[in-house]
C-alpha cells in the first residue's frame, strides 16, 4: 500500500502544473501549488500517507458534510429538507441562478453555499460561538484529534472579501431561511476555516465508511445520517463535476478550495488528499488523477 501511494504521488505531481491557486481567498494564494499528499485509514486500523500529507490546510467545503451530520442530529431530516433541497446542480457552487432564475423557494442541496449556509444556522447554539464549539467538537470526535482549531487568520481573510456570499446570505433571509446575515455567515464561514491533515481527513472518512463510528469504535450517528451524508457526497460533493467524478472514480467524495478532497469508501477505508491546485470546476487537479487511479488499482467504486 505504502509503496502505490508514493508511486501516484510522484505520477501525478506534474498535473498539478496545470491546475491554479484560487485567487479570491488572500491567504489560500500562499499555499504550494506543487504540493500533494495522501492519507489512507482502512476498517483493519492500518494508516498509510505519502507526500505532503502533514500540510495542514483548512476544511473549507468539506465542512459541509459534518455540519449536515450535526444539523440533522439536531432538528431532525425533515426540518433541515424543508428548508433546503436535495438536488444536484449544474452551477457553480457559489451561484443561486436556478433559485431566481426559476423561483425556487430554497437552495437546491447542502453541499452549495447557499443550502449550506442555511444548514449551518440549523445548528442548535444560542449564539455563533455556541454552534462553533458543537460543530468543532463533532470534527475533533470524526478525526479523534482534539487539537483541531478554527485557523482564525484564515477566517479573516475570507470575512473580508466574503461579498458573494454575504449577498447569497441577504438572499436568504429575504426567504425567511434564515434568521440573521451576519450570524449566518460568520458561522459558515469559520467551519470553514478549521483547520486539518490529511490523516485527520482520512479518518472523518473512516467514520463515515463505518456507518458513524470513529476509528476507535465509538458510535457518533446513526447509519441513516451517515448514509445520507455519503448519498449528497456522490450526488453533489465535488461541485458540478460530481457526475463525471463518479463515474470515473465512484467514492463518495467532498472537496474544498484549499484543495482538500474527503473521500469515504463505505466498509473499507476513509481517504484524506490535499493538493491546492485547482481544475476549472474548483477541485483539487492532483488529487482527483490519484483517486481515480487508486480507484482503479483497488476497485472502489460502489458502482
Amino acid at each position: 500500500m505504502q509503496e502505490l501511494l508514493e508511486k501516484l504521488i510522484e505520477k501525478h505531481k506534474p498535473v498539478c502544473n496545470k491546475g491554479k491557486i484560487p485567487d479570491y481567498i488572500p491567504i489560500l494564494r500562499e499555499q504550494d501549488p506543487f504540493g500533494l499528499g495522501i492519507t489512507v485509514v482502512t476498517t483493519d486500523k492500518k494508516i498509510v500517507s505519502a507526500g505532503d500529507c502533514p500540510t495542514r490546510f483548512t476544511l473549507q467545503s468539506i465542512s459541509k458534510v459534518i455540519a449536515l451530520i450535526l444539523s440533522i442530529m439536531d432538528n431532525g431530516e425533515e426540518a433541515v429538507f424543508a428548508k433546503v433541497g436535495m438536488e444536484p446542480t449544474g452551477d457553480p457552487f457559489n451561484s443561486i441562478y436556478k433559485m431566481e432564475v426559476f423561483s425556487y423557494s430554497k437552495p437546491l442541496n447542502p453541499m452549495i453555499n447557499a443550502g449550506a449556509m442555511v444548514v449551518s444556522s440549523l445548528i442548535n447554539g444560542k449564539t455563533v460561538s455556541e454552534k462553533l464549539e458543537r460543530l468543532l467538537k463533532l470534527v475533533r470526535d470524526m478525526a479523534e484529534n482534539d487539537q483541531i482549531q478554527i485557523e482564525e487568520e484564515v477566517f479573516r481573510s475570507e470575512w473580508e472579501q466574503a461579498h458573494r456570499n454575504r449577498a447569497l446570505a441577504h438572499f436568504l433571509k429575504e426567504l425567511d431561511l434564515i434568521y440573521d446575515v451576519e450570524d449566518a455567515l460568520a458561522v459558515y464561514l469559520r467551519q470553514c476555516a478549521i483547520g486539518v491533515d490529511c490523516t485527520d481527513l482520512a479518518k472523518i472518512g473512516l467514520c463515515l465508511a463505518q456507518n458513524g463510528r470513529s476509528y476507535s469504535g465509538k458510535q457518533l450517528f446513526s447509519r441513516h445520517v451517515a448514509r445520507l451524508a455519503k448519498t449528497f457526497m456522490v450526488t453533489c460533493g465535488m461541485y458540478n463535476a460530481s457526475g463525471e467524478f463518479a463515474i470515473r472514480v465512484g467514492i463518495p467524495a467532498k472537496s474544498g478550495v484549499s484543495g482538500g478532497i474527503l473521500a469515504s469508501v463505505p466498509d473499507r477505508m476513509g481517504i484524506g488528499v490535499i493538493g491546492p491546485a485547482l481544475d476549472e470546476k474548483g477541485n483539487s487537479i492532483g488529487g482527483i488523477a490519484i483517486l481515480e487511479d487508486l480507484s482503479c488499482e483497488w476497485n472502489l467504486s460502489i458502482f
